[in-house]
């Protein structure tokens, strides 16, 4: 038993990986991200595509990275100097992770919490409402569908928010809220990418 326990600790160290930084005050850097089920880093291509899209527009930004795994997009929006993000993420080596890879860069704007995104989002905000929001999804769960209704009913989004979306390309059932605008979408083999800005009522 203490064998394959220990052959089971090389075999997950060794499946650990980085994800990288590609621009802005921290480009270049990699920062480690743990093997998890289900995690599913955002490819360099289909982040460099998304932050092409928010470049004028990630500067000075609260940004809530839901479902934040490795957290590449959180943390290239802090890269390209957002004001702030923080990380929702359920799993608890994901996020110990997003931790230390936020001490890594010295980060005090920065903030993860460890819970399910959807028991975070289904409360009313109270606080101070977000800029820019990623949505990136475990596929073929909902998810996408229910977290976005959610940002909108419960006042998690500033009045002119933009909003990454990030689903399964053969998923047809996503509906956007109804003031929100479609501004930016592109199809890369297994993913849709798609980015909404909120009009303001």
């Amino acid at each position: 038993m203490r064998n394959k326990t220990a052959q089971n600790k090389v075999i997950n160290k060794s499946s650990d990986g980085f994800i990288r930084i590609i621009s802005g005050q921290f480009r270049g850097r990699k920062l480690p991200v743990k093997d998890v089920q289900g995690l599913r880093p955002t490819t360099d291509r289909i982040k460099e595509t998304v932050f092409n899209w928010l470049m004028q527009d990630t500067r000075d930004t609260n940004v809530l990275d839901c479902f934040a795994g490795s957290g590449g997009l959180g943390f290239e929006a802090l890269s390209r100097f957002a004001k702030s993000a923080t990380f929702i993420e359920l799993d608890l080596l994901a996020a110990t992770q997003l931790e230390h890879n936020i001490t890594t860069l010295k980060l005090q704007n920065a903030h993860v919490k460890n819970i399910n995104t959807l028991s975070f989002l289904e409360q009313k905000n109270l606080n101070e409402p977000f800029d820019l929001v990623f949505v990136d999804p475990p596929f073929r769960k909902n998810l996408a569908q229910i977290s976005c209704d959610f940002l909108e009913k419960n006042q998690w989004l500033s009045s002119e928010a933009l909003i990454y979306v990030e689903v399964e390309s053969d998923l047809n059932s996503f509906t956007k809220p109804d003031n929100w605008l479609l501004i930016k979408e592109k199809k890369a083999g297994q993913v849709f990418s798609r980015l909404y800005q909120r009009q303001s009522n």
